[in-house]
């Protein structure tokens, strides 16, 4: 089972405000910790820097609007983020429960599972199918 962990944005984060020495080497253990146990698929629990600096594209039938950050309800944005290959949701509480607090304040981190091919299987065509299996041995190095 494939989980995105989304570590959530707080005042600090959207400040810019960097982590000190002491969080970089406990969430660099943590990240090892993942790595060792084969957990960590991707994202080596980037950061992302404050929405001031992003910019959303909406979107509404052929139309496009830029919209530049910052975003407001700081409470619903994503300040970090991994991608982890666990064998189910109890698995990545479990990991996430050993996570360092990722921020110097109160923090939350989201768990979320990732659609599998396997949950359109009454949708998918051979050709879809085949389409997904190309873009993976591609993104593999395969």
């Amino acid at each position: 089972m494939r989980v995105i962990v989304f570590v959530k944005a707080t005042e600090d984060s959207e400040k810019g405000t960097p982590p000190d020495t002491a969080m970089l080497e406990a969430m660099g253990k943590f990240n090892e910790a993942l790595v060792n146990a084969g957990v960590m698929a991707a994202g080596g629990g980037d950061g992302l820097k404050p929405s001031s600096q992003a910019k959303r594209v909406a979107f509404d039938g052929p139309g496009r609007k830029v919209i530049d950050g910052p975003f407001a309800e700081t409470r619903e944005l994503v300040a970090g983020f991994w991608l982890w290959e666990v064998k189910d949701m109890d698995e990545a509480v479990a990991w996430v429960k050993r996570c360092p607090n990722p921020m110097p304040g109160p923090s939350e981190i989201e768990i979320r599972p990732l659609y599998e091919m396997a949950d359109f299987e009454e949708r998918l065509t051979p050709e879809v199918v085949e389409l997904h299996e190309r873009t993976r041995a591609k993104l593999s190095g395969a």
